[in-house]
């Protein structure tokens, strides 16, 4: 009964620490507030801050629950768009090289936002995935992160 309650002590203590980890380390570097490290170069729109707390929140409950390799890709993704939706389009060098500057202020900055509650959804999804045991068959993974011999 004491290693259940370890392990879960553990697990949660895992997925807080992450959740943490991500709400400091991406709001510092998508500059959501003043920092000696990072300038952005367009405004917040209030949106970013709610969403990366929504967004770190749910990566961190999923990084918590039992071990299993269900919906480990589209936590992945989520993680990704949902920073793509809150950062600031001009500071990304890779979108900037790619697109231009005049093409992301026109056209990405207007759907920023839902693109990052587009990875909040995706990252939801991860969590149902791996709760349901979804798309575990496939691969035999257990659900409860215990292994059979």
């Amino acid at each position: 009964m004491q290693y259940v309650t370890r392990r879960t002590v553990k697990r949660v203590a895992w997925g807080v620490g992450v959740a943490a980890a991500m709400f400091a380390g991406l709001g510092t570097v998508a500059a959501l507030w003043e920092n000696p490290l990072f300038t952005r170069m367009t405004p917040t729109g209030g949106f970013e801050i709610a969403l990366l707390f929504l967004l770190s929140a749910l990566l961190g409950l999923y990084v918590g629950l039992p071990q299993a390799e269900c919906g480990k890709r589209t936590a992945g993704t989520g993680g990704i768009i949902g920073f793509l939706g809150i950062a600031c389009p001009v500071c990304n060098k890779i979108l900037m090289l790619l697109f231009g500057s005049a093409l992301l202020i026109e056209y990405y900055e207007p759907v920023r936002l839902y693109l990052a509650l587009g990875g909040v959804v995706l990252v939801a999804v991860a969590i149902w995935l791996k709760l349901t045991g979804r798309g575990c068959a496939e691969t035999g993974a257990p659900v409860s992160g215990v292994t059979s011999p």
